[in-house]
């Protein structure tokens, strides 16, 4: 009679694809399993692509990850691929077609925000970039969760850069956005130990 070999039960706040790989329950299906794998905490070291990420998690705030994700092609679309240059030149013509935009989260607060921060991520290219800037802010350590329960949301270094960002006009950069942006950039690996993804940046060894 054939055995099988039954998997070890996975560690607390994992769960086994059906590929046989760990993952956190959050990252378990469809696209935000896709996003997990190939995206999240990957680094991120580009101005465009660290200006979009900063919307994106200023849009995200009181929302769930998965929401923005979906629609991120339509956030891309409305916001002109995240160029600064074209969003910091966004009238009121524009806050008011992007509160119309139902493919987006239409909050004037975080819209005004946006283009606002496009202009201050313009002005931090005399200070070297916003890539440097923010990653600047990398700690010496990452940490090692080994449960959800583990994975903090704020740390000394996401303080810091929220003080720092608002200090050089930018809004919506709040402690615990700017740790999911460290998170999210690969600043910082809060990949569960046992997870699949964890250490697969080359920025933690």
């Amino acid at each position: 009679m054939a055995t099988t070999t039954q998997q070890p039960t996975p560690p607390d706040g994992l769960v086994r694809g059906d590929d046989g790989l760990l993952r956190p329950a959050w990252a378990a299906d469809g696209l935000m399993r896709e996003y997990y794998d190939t995206e999240w905490g990957m680094p991120v070291r580009d101005e465009q692509g660290l200006f979009e990420r900063l919307s994106l998690e200023a849009f995200q705030s009181g929302l769930s990850w998965a929401t923005i994700l979906r629609k991120r092609g339509n956030f891309r679309a409305a916001f002109a691929g995240f160029h600064p240059e074209t969003v910091a030149a966004f009238g009121e013509d524009d806050v008011e077609r992007l509160l119309a935009d139902a493919g987006i989260i239409r909050n004037r607060a975080k819209i005004r925000a946006t283009i606002n921060n496009a202009a201050a991520t313009i002005a931090l290219r005399a200070e070297g970039g916003l890539p440097e800037f923010i990653w600047s802010f990398q700690p010496e350590a990452t940490p090692a969760p080994t449960t959800i329960a583990e994975v903090p949301t704020t740390s000394p270094e996401s303080i810091a850069l929220s003080k720092a960002l608002r200090k050089k006009g930018f809004s919506f950069v709040g402690p615990t956005t700017m740790f999911a942006l460290m998170e999210a950039v690969g600043i910082v690996d809060t990949h569960l130990v046992d997870s699949h993804r964890r250490g697969t940046s080359g920025v933690w060894t």
